[in-house]
C-alpha cells in the first residue's frame, strides 16, 4: 500500500507540476474544471446513499471553473455575486418542477457540493490568474503537499494522540508535524524564488501565511472526511491507489485556495 501510495503521489506531482508549467490561463482553466468534475462525480455517487443529487446541475456548475478566465476583472465580482442565488432558483426550480419528487434535502446536498467544489476550485483559476499566478498557485500546492507530506510521515510513526473520531487515523502528532512541514517547504520555496529569480517575498509573511493556510488545509482534510464518515465510505473513489478519489487528494487544497486568494489579494 505505501508503494501505491509513493507511486500515486508522484504521479499527483507530476501532474501538478504541468498545470503549474502550461503558460496559457485557458488551458490551466481547463484542467482545473476537469479535475473539478472528476471531484463532483466522486462527491455525487457518495451523497447518492443518502439522497438523490441533481446530477446535471451539480456537473453543469463545474464550467464556471474554466469560464471564470474570460469574465472581464471589472465585471468578475458581481458576476459571481449573481451565481449562488442563480444556482439556488435552478435547484428550488427543479423541486417544483418534479412536484416535489426532487426534495429539499435533495437539492440542499447539491448546493453544498456546488460550494464546496466548483465554486472553491473557482478560486485557483482566480489565483492563476493574478500577477505571477503560477508561483502563487506554487504556494497553494506545496502547502497541502507539505502538511500531507509530513503528517503522514510523523503521524504514522509517532501519532499516539488521535485528533478526532472523524478521521481516526490522524493524530496530534501529525497534524503539528504537517504544519511545521508546510512552513519549512514555503520558506525553502521562498529562498529560491528570492534567491533564484530576484524575487522579494518577505520570508515572516510566508511564515506566518504557512501557519495559517496549513491548519485551514486540515480542517478542509477533516471537513471532506467528515461527509465519508456521514456516508459511510472508507475514499470516495480508487482512482488514485493509495490516496483514495480525486477529492480525496484535493480536499485540502479546495479549502486552502479561497483563503489563499484572499491572503495574495491583501499582500
Amino acid at each position: 500500500m505505501d508503494f501505491k501510495r509513493i507511486t500515486s503521489g508522484f504521479i499527483v506531482c507530476l501532474a501538478l507540476l504541468v498545470i503549474l508549467i502550461i503558460p496559457s490561463n485557458l488551458i490551466t482553466g481547463i484542467l482545473f474544471t476537469i479535475i473539478a468534475i472528476f471531484a463532483m462525480d466522486e462527491y455525487l455517487r457518495a451523497i447518492s446513499k443518502v439522497c438523490k443529487p441533481i446530477k446535471w446541475i451539480g456537473y453543469l456548475s463545474c464550467i464556471i471553473v474554466a469560464i471564470i478566465n474570460f469574465i472581464p476583472e471589472q465585471y468578475l465580482l458581481q458576476i459571481l455575486m449573481f451565481s449562488i442565488p442563480t444556482i439556488l432558483l435552478i435547484l428550488f426550480a427543479q423541486v417544483i418542477a418534479t412536484d416535489m419528487k426532487t426534495t429539499f434535502k435533495d437539492m440542499a446536498y447539491t448546493l453544498l457540493g456546488i460550494c464546496y467544489i466548483p465554486v472553491f476550485s473557482m478560486f485557483l483559476s482566480l489565483i492563476n490568474g493574478m500577477e505571477n499566478g503560477k508561483i502563487l498557485l506554487g504556494y497553494v500546492i506545496l502547502v497541502s503537499l507539505g502538511t500531507d507530506v509530513f503528517a503522514y510521515s510523523v503521524g504514522i510513526r509517532f501519532g499516539k494522540h488521535k485528533f478526532s473520531k472523524v478521521s481516526p487515523k490522524k493524530s496530534i502528532e501529525g497534524c503539528i508535524a504537517g504544519t511545521i512541514g508546510a512552513v519549512i517547504t514555503m520558506l525553502i520555496y521562498t529562498f529560491i524564488l528570492n534567491e533564484g529569480f530576484s524575487f522579494e517575498y518577505s520570508y515572516f509573511i510566508i511564515g506566518i501565511s504557512g501557519i495559517v493556510l496549513s491548519l485551514i488545509g486540515q480542517l478542509g482534510d477533516f471537513s471532506a472526511s467528515s461527509i465519508k464518515r456521514y456516508v459511510d465510505i472508507k475514499d470516495y473513489s480508487n482512482l488514485l491507489p493509495g490516496h483514495g478519489g480525486m477529492l480525496d487528494r484535493i480536499d485540502s487544497v479546495l479549502f486552502i485556495a479561497p483563503f489563499a486568494y484572499m491572503l495574495f489579494t491583501l499582500l
